[in-house]
């Protein structure tokens, strides 16, 4: 946690705070999900309460823990209760590695007569150098919590949703896995941090032994992987149980899933592990495809610290975290916005189609990615070392 007292209190409360914003930012995102839907279906969206319909989401939170708790008799209270607690630590998880901004580095200094410092402070929960691997892992974590509160309901047909949904993640976590395939051998490295220097400078890659670069184009792994980051967004799209996608919640078929049970904050708590997937899905997007919190040229680390250096002095690296985190926050919000739209667009497929194109499309689509991505690596170092073990 820290080499000191100050370090681990900082470091704590760091965690503490990224927890809480991903909880607290639900409430909004819902209300800008109504709002979104409505202004694209041509009719209003929440707009009484409050100023543009603001407080309808104090509203719509206050409602569910006003509600009586409540658990039927043939319900295993203690994994009934479990579940929705779990549907919420992966993606919080998840949501804890993902770098934000530039780690921040403070010089050292004195506080109270104790000399403190030097510190660096990651805009991240925690820094792992293979955090492509703990996503992977400890977001599938996830179907579990579905599973378990399908089951301990006691009820077929929050059973049968948690079967479509267990069904459904299976399917669709083979393709996402080896969506990433390509992107892991195109940068080589399995650490955030490394993916997003990778991505802060011009695009550059090596043909037949030479090294070529274009200057007005970001290295975005959009631009070397464009295959892998569409199977991974349909992928996102999927294990979020967001639409076209929302078949385990199929209120039509199903009443309404996995949590037909549930009511007041257990119900809240799988709402806020749904909209956290979506989340987590949109800063992955950012942070493998779309250039993390840098936007080259303009919105680097070095150009940023030579526009703050000359001005204002030994606080250039802070504004220079602070401007980096805005930028990720711009593309991440963007992202959440195609999750919306998205919804207000496509229609729900039908379980045979979903299936269907997660095992015949997405998966051999995926894996033909990764083979041809490694050809193509494979031959260019050939010409470049001049031999296949050098």
């Amino acid at each position: 946690m820290g080499q000191d007292t100050m370090e681990t209190l900082i470091n704590g409360t760091k965690i503490l705070v990224i927890f809480l914003s991903m909880g607290s930012l639900v409430p909004f995102l819902v209300w800008a999900e109504r709002r979104t839907l409505a202004l694209m279906q041509s009719r209003l969206g929440p707009n009484r309460t409050g100023p543009l319909g603001l407080l309808q989401i104090l509203a719509d939170l206050v409602k569910p823990l006003m509600k009586e708790d409540f658990a039927g008799q043939a319900t295993h209270k203690g994994l009934f209760y479990l579940a929705p607690l779990l549907a919420i630590i992966p993606p919080a998880l998840v949501f804890g590695a993902i770098p934000f901004s530039h780690p921040l580095i403070l010089p050292s200094f004195e506080f109270l007569g104790y000399a403190f410092g030097p510190y660096t402070f990651y805009f991240q929960g925690f820094n792992l150098n293979v955090g492509v691997v703990f996503a992977l892992g400890v977001s599938s974590l996830s179907a579990y919590a579905l599973l378990i509160a399908g089951w301990s309901s006691g009820n077929k047909y929050s059973l049968l949703g948690a079967l479509r949904a267990a069904a459904q993640t299976i399917s669709y976590e083979l393709a996402l896995s080896l969506a990433l395939v390509g992107l892991i051998l195109v940068f080589n490295t399995l650490d955030f941090l490394e993916m997003v220097k990778i991505q802060s400078g011009p695009l550059t890659f090596s043909f037949f032994g030479s090294e070529k670069t274009i200057p007005f184009l970001p290295g975005w792994g959009i631009f070397y992987q464009p295959v892998g980051a569409f199977l991974l967004f349909i992928s996102f799209l999927a294990e979020s149980n967001r639409v076209p996608f929302d078949l385990p919640e199929a209120e039509g078929e199903l009443v309404a899933g996995y949590h037909t049970e549930y009511g007041g904050i257990k119900l809240i708590l799988f709402y806020i592990g749904e909209y956290a997937h979506i989340m987590v899905a949109s800063a992955l997007m950012v942070t493998f495809y779309f250039g993390g919190y840098t936007f080259y040229p303009f919105l680097t680390e070095d150009s940023l610290n030579g526009l703050f250096q000359a001005r204002m002095g030994e606080w250039a690296g802070l504004l220079t975290s602070l401007a980096l985190f805005i930028t990720f926050l711009v593309k991440f919000f963007l992202f959440l916005f195609v999750f919306m739209w998205i919804r207000a667009t496509l229609p729900r497929f039908r379980y045979d189609q979903l299936m269907d194109l997660g095992w015949k499309t997405l998966l051999p689509w995926a894996f033909g990615n990764a083979v041809v991505t490694a050809v193509v690596i494979f031959i260019f170092d050939f010409f470049k070392r001049g031999s296949f073990f050098g």
